[in-house]
């Protein structure tokens, strides 16, 4: 955790910040830097390169402890970066090695677990994907099925995880497992780290309609996996997914994603009257999105918050979000249904409309999902109307 006191976090946050506009108005490559702005797919190549840059800026696991090689920010620290990058329409920063299994690890794992696998986390060596969501079990997420037996000094692995982000580009998979089905649901789960080599492992695209392979079904047939394998106790996989996903709601990046949509949507060309009301709906709505992200990192910083900050942010943040989307194939007008696929994975080819109308449209189509993933909608009402109104 980063020292100091609360005035001294706030001015690193900030010094942070001018020095990610820097890195990305004069360090980021040219190429990156294009086929981001014109919302092209990347491919694992890009992705490596983007996370060696931040590595290299000694950004890329920054948030972690010294003693494992970050920096130990502060949660306001970690925020402002993934709000920064977003704002200027950087790459993803992929979170499964870095923010989602890198710390389950030094958390919790073993020695040995640490040595193997932290350094090559750090140095992108590894790729990692999360093995949680099944058929029936995504929201749900004690309903799981994927068992996990016993034999000898393995653990035999059966069953079927779903929407498996880049599985197939990955190394290594985090995986939810059921060792033990006695007692309530949550404490028969295990979690398991599975070299994605080991046979009995096949992975299956599932075609999304921005026309981009994003995610897949990931079929396990029993496939052997060291117990050396086995993150912390066996049956406490519940509390470890439970911190990870704590970690997976850091909202930051929305609110830089929804800033950085909202200044394309303004840039272009004559926008009617409807428009220009509708954006000014939009800013009012950032504006208070924003100023509800900080004071909730502010209370975070002074030890006042009250657990329920992350759902109210992800919610407003992705409806937002995708209005803003919507209304800018809306005023792409006959631009917004040239949709071509192609030109999203080909820098040499020219796009159809506007320079970034085809990455328009492709994320205003993949984020249709952005009130699902990570904690859909109806999760977060429903937490907020625990922890916030007592019900």
């Amino acid at each position: 955790m980063s020292t100091g006191t609360v005035a001294e976090v706030r001015a690193r946050a900030e010094r942070l910040r001018a020095d990610i506009r820097h890195f990305c108005a004069n360090v980021m490559p040219a190429t990156l830097r294009r086929k981001s702005e014109r919302h092209q797919v990347l491919d694992k190549a890009d992705y490596q390169q983007w996370m060696q840059l931040l590595h290299a800026q000694g950004w890329g696991v920054a948030h972690w402890p010294e003693a494992h090689g970050g920096a130990g920010w502060s949660a306001l620290e970690r925020f402002v970066f993934e709000d920064e990058l977003a704002r200027h329409g950087c790459p993803w920063v992929i979170p499964f090695g870095v923010k989602y299994v890198g710390p389950v690890i030094y958390t919790y794992g073993s020695e040995a677990q640490k040595q193997r696998f932290l350094p090559r986390i750090v140095s992108s060596q590894d790729f990692w994907a999360q093995g949680y969501s099944e058929p029936g079990a995504g929201s749900d997420l004690a309903a799981l099925r994927t068992e996990a037996v016993r034999d000898g000094d393995h653990y035999r692995v059966s069953g079927q995880k779903v929407w498996t982000t880049y599985a197939q580009w990955a190394d290594w998979l985090f995986c939810l497992v059921r060792t033990d089905r006695d007692g309530r649901p949550q404490d028969g789960i295990s979690f398991l780290l599975i070299d994605m080599r080991s046979p009995g492992i096949t992975v299956k695209p599932i075609a999304t309609m921005d026309g981009y392979h994003h995610v897949n079904e990931v079929w396990l047939d029993d496939v052997r996996v060291p117990v050396a394998n086995l993150v912390g106790k066996e049956g406490a996989g519940w509390t470890y997914a439970k911190f990870l996903l704590r970690n997976e709601r850091t909202a930051g990046a929305m609110l830089g994603m929804v800033q950085h949509a909202l200044a394309r949507l303004k840039a272009l060309p004559a926008p009617s009257a409807a428009l220009r009301q509708r954006i000014g709906e939009f800013d009012l709505r950032g504006f208070a999105l924003e100023a509800c992200a900080y004071q909730a990192m502010e209370a975070l910083l002074e030890g006042r918050e009250n657990g329920a900050e992350a759902s109210l942010i992800k919610l407003r943040g992705t409806e937002l979000y995708q209005e803003i989307a919507e209304s800018l194939v809306d005023a792409l007008g006959p631009a917004g249904i040239a949709w071509d696929v192609e030109a999203l994975h080909r820098a040499d080819r020219p796009p159809l409309g506007p320079d970034d109308a085809g990455g328009i449209v492709k994320d205003h189509l993949y984020n249709r999902a952005a009130t699902i993933f990570g904690g859909s909608s109806e999760v977060q009402r429903n937490i907020l109307a625990k922890m916030v109104l007592g019900l």
